[in-house]
């Protein structure tokens, strides 16, 4: 038996620009960090005593004869890609809900590689956890989506993340004293809308706008973010006031990106926040629903909460350790 776990990531600036559409003519790059909110993965070889050969367990549970049958498209295209014919049964669990904005579908697919990787006995690094997820999301299911979730998911910590082509992927961590860190720690609120989406749906209008060419200036701004933000976070003094305001900037250029990225709810709920004392804010993610990040000084937030109370407030910490291998016993693959 093999479990794996792997990190949920909360994006701050420079979304976008991690589509290869344009970092590949552009250049792109990110902050973010991951937290301590995760995807587990149990994965094993199914002893052959059933009627089925595999054993497929997340919203779902599926019994399928062949590795064609499999609906889950990562679970499908993981298997194939590492060569996989045994039965095998993999479980999911997760602490935050699906397409809710924080890299959950890149995190299960980082999760699943890393723990399928290990049952074959292979030991593999976190950069190659993080090529092997694009490859499979982007390549072989398809998908619209970014790079910088399975890079956050592999890698861990709180990151800027530089993007030239698929090879030129640099992970560069935030040097932050510990001190200084828990204090910006403590200025987030993260509450869930109850709203769930698609992230590939969300950005097929992001992603036909950027081919046309025609939120160049916007991606320009959102990419420059990213440097003067990490000048704010390692500057001399503890005052965090203008990454909050800046957040605030970045997420009203992102709004101009799409007319899916926000809707009436969402925009009373921030304008909500804002009111309440909160200095920015965004949602987290491609769009359209899911997770709602505000930046408050620490004495504005029972305010905040309060306004927002009909919302799930999650807690959360910084984390830094990445996708990892929990729990091995050969004994019982």
């Amino acid at each position: 038996m093999i479990i794996s776990r792997a990190p949920y990531r909360i994006s701050f600036f420079g979304g976008g620009t991690d589509y290869p559409p344009w970092y590949k003519e552009n250049g792109g790059a990110v902050i973010s960090t991951t937290i301590d909110k995760y995807c587990y993965i149990s994965a094993r070889y199914l002893p052959p005593f059933f009627e089925h050969k595999h054993r497929i367990v997340w919203s779902q549970i599926e019994l399928p004869q062949e590795i064609d049958e499999i609906h889950h498209p990562s679970v499908r295209e993981t298997l194939k890609h590492l060569g996989i014919e045994d039965g095998i049964e993999i479980h999911h669990k997760g602490d935050l809900p699906a397409r809710s904005g924080m890299g959950s579908s890149s995190t299960f697919t980082v999760c699943l590689l890393h723990a399928l990787y290990s049952l074959q006995g292979r030991m593999v690094s976190k950069r190659q956890l993080a090529l092997d997820a694009i490859h499979i999301e982007q390549e072989r299911i398809k998908e619209n989506v970014g790079s910088q979730d399975q890079v956050a998911a592999a890698y861990g910590g709180f990151n800027k993340i530089e993007f030239g082509n698929l090879n030129h992927i640099d992970v560069h961590p935030i040097v932050i004293d510990s001190v200084k860190l828990e204090l910006l720690q403590k200025h987030f609120l993260l509450f869930f809308t109850g709203l769930s989406r698609t992230a590939s749906e969300v950005v097929v209008e992001q992603i036909k706008n950027t081919t046309e060419n025609k939120k160049d200036f916007e991606l320009k701004l959102m990419r420059e973010m990213v440097d003067e933000s990490i000048k704010i976070l390692t500057n001399q003094n503890n005052n965090f006031e203008e990454f909050g305001k800046l957040l605030h900037e970045a997420w009203q250029i992102k709004k101009e990106m799409s007319s899916k990225i926000s809707n009436p709810r969402i925009d009373e709920i921030y304008k909500t926040g804002l009111d309440s004392g909160a200095l920015g804010g965004k949602l987290l993610g491609a769009g359209g629903g899911g997770f709602i990040l505000f930046f408050a000084k620490p004495e504005a937030q029972s305010k905040i909460k309060e306004k927002l109370k009909y919302l799930i407030n999650v807690p959360f910490k910084f984390e830094n350790l990445g996708s990892q291998i929990i729990y091995y016993d050969p004994q019982s693959i």
